[in-house]
């Protein structure tokens, strides 16, 4: 996507393209017209309250178990930058920029629905310093997903008020001042309920959902892939993949990947070797390659109640206390993760079972008393050479890990705020864990991939399908050297490297459905 892509925010709900497009792709955002009127609008509201001599929550009085504190008028900017100040009291690494970036991305998007009591100019300057490509540092650990994402939003409304550390468009560490004023933002100094309005968000939680979502819409397709061209080069049968089978039990996801594995193996002049009766003596294929629809199936049903709760986050407007649309200011529980949390956990979960089939359709081309005739570990000279042996090792240290990662984070709660908070959400530990995931994944596939289409190679001079074919012509680079391709050993590393980048890029996925004519 070009960088010089906009994304118009305002009222309305973005989507999760949206989303990728701003984190990932550098594209910008402007304000509706629309958004601007209600922002103001409501901040009428907020300014009138400010003057109010009856106490309002978050606007003349503290916040969390301090909430029945009145705040005198002169203290009251003191009294956003000390929240704002107290809670980036995030610890550990950086997190990466991607996420900072939807995270702002969303936090303006809540913001602009005009819920939130901010003013117009505040929303302009976070707006400008995302388009201005400044990315607040972000620490590992400092939110319990309740209320909200309070640390890592409190982080970059930091930035927002001129202090702290930022990542600036060059990709230099620099203090945020500096960062904002080389690009014209003057620093904001907050007024009444301003602070709150910038922390109170589910945004890091759902801004990570959002990109796995979409990593996952592509791997799913990828473990498709990985998935036939093991049944091609294992021998096995598609006959199990037939539509009228998968109808009898009609689960969306599951007829999509059988539809994904007939394509995947049609053509195949190695499938088509031993289709005839008497040419295969097996009455039934192992489960990793005969279940494979109901596996991943299974698994894009999950990312599609994933999305479902993915796009009712992104039109909510959390915040606490919210203007609502008939001017009242009303406290309220929105900001509670858990609906975010538990599909965070529920991808994770599946991740780790599609991975852990894959290991073990690499682990059959390894073993000679499954693989149908092809040599051990699929090495050269066995004995001498050790093959892909090591491979699968890598593979399954990868599914163990994403086993440990597939413990739920939802289920823990630890309170907070003297017991005001007295029960959490952990949806941001959930978010961090799937990140992890989906990158194992990838990982896990592609070492199915260079296993498969070795082994596939290594039944010449069957052919292959056009799919095995356009996967190993991708898995070629310019040299011609096919990364896992038949031969004595060599320094495996980089290979597994390469095909992992071209998964995780979706050029494996590509090849496949060009080849295919298309995929789901």
């Amino acid at each position: 996507m070009s960088a010089a892509c906009e994304v118009e925010v305002g009222i309305g709900a973005l989507s999760i393209d949206d989303v990728v497009a701003v984190a990932r792709h550098d594209a910008r955002i402007v304000l509706s017209e629309a958004s601007r009127a209600e922002v103001a609008k409501s901040r009428a509201i907020i300014d009138a309250l400010a003057n109010d001599p009856v106490p309002h929550y978050g606007i003349s009085t503290g916040f969390g178990a301090l909430a029945t504190q009145h705040i005198p008028l002169e203290k009251r900017q003191q009294l956003q930058r000390s929240l704002v100040a107290s809670h980036a009291a995030g610890s550990g690494e950086p997190v990466e920029c991607e996420v900072v970036r939807a995270l702002m991305l969303l936090r303006i998007s809540t913001l602009a629905t005009g819920r939130t009591g901010i003013r117009p100019e505040t929303l302009d300057a976070y707006v400008a310093m995302l388009n201005a490509g400044i990315t607040p540092v972000v620490r590992e650990y400092g939110s319990l997903g309740c209320s909200g994402d309070l640390a890592p939003l409190a982080h970059c409304a930091l930035a927002l008020m001129g202090e702290g550390e930022v990542v600036d468009a060059a990709g230099h560490l620099t203090n945020a001042e500096n960062a904002l004023r080389a690009a014209g933002i003057e620093p904001v100094q907050l007024q009444e309920k301003e602070g709150l309005a910038l922390i109170n968000g589910t945004d890091g939680m759902l801004g990570m959902l959002c990109l796995a979502i979409a990593d996952l819409r592509m791997l799913l397709t990828s473990a498709d892939v990985a998935a036939g061209l093991s049944v091609e080069g294992l021998l096995g049968s598609d006959a199990v993949f037939a539509d009228d089978l998968q109808q009898l039990r009609p689960h969306p996801g599951q007829a999509l990947s059988a539809a994904n594995l007939r394509k995947v193996l049609a053509g195949s002049g190695i499938r088509e070797s031993h289709r005839e009766p008497g040419a295969c003596t097996r009455v039934q294929d192992a489960y990793s390659l005969r279940c494979s629809p109901q596996v991943i199936g299974a698994a894009r049903d999950t990312l599609e109640h994933a999305t479902t709760v993915a796009n009712r986050e992104l039109a909510a407007a959390v915040d606490n206390p919210v203007v609502t649309l008939d001017g009242r200011v009303e406290s309220n529980g929105n900001f509670h993760g858990a609906p975010v949390a538990y599909v965070l956990d529920f991808l994770a979960i599946v991740i780790a079972d599609v991975a852990s089939m894959s290991e073990r359709r690499t682990d059959r081309f390894l073993d000679v008393a499954r693989n149908h005739g092809l040599p051990p570990f699929l090495a050269d000279d066995p004995g001498t050479d050790s093959g892909l042996m090591i491979a699968q090792y890598t593979a399954a240290g990868i599914v163990s890990e994403l086993k440990r990662l597939a413990s739920p984070a939802s289920v823990d709660s630890i309170p907070s705020s003297a017991m005001q908070e007295d029960h959490v959400s952990m949806g941001w530990a959930g978010a961090r864990k799937l990140r992890r995931a989906v990158d194992g994944l990838a990982r896990v596939l592609a070492v199915e991939t260079l296993t498969a289409t070795r082994g596939i190679q290594l039944r010449a001079p069957l052919t292959p399908g056009p799919v095995a074919a356009a996967v190993i012509a991708a898995l070629t680079d310019e040299a011609g050297q096919t990364a896992g391709m038949p031969g004595r050993d060599r320094y495996l590393s980089p290979e597994i490297e390469r095909a992992v980048a071209l998964v995780k890029s979706g050029a494996v996925r590509d090849a496949a459905a060009r080849a295919a004519g298309s995929l789901d």
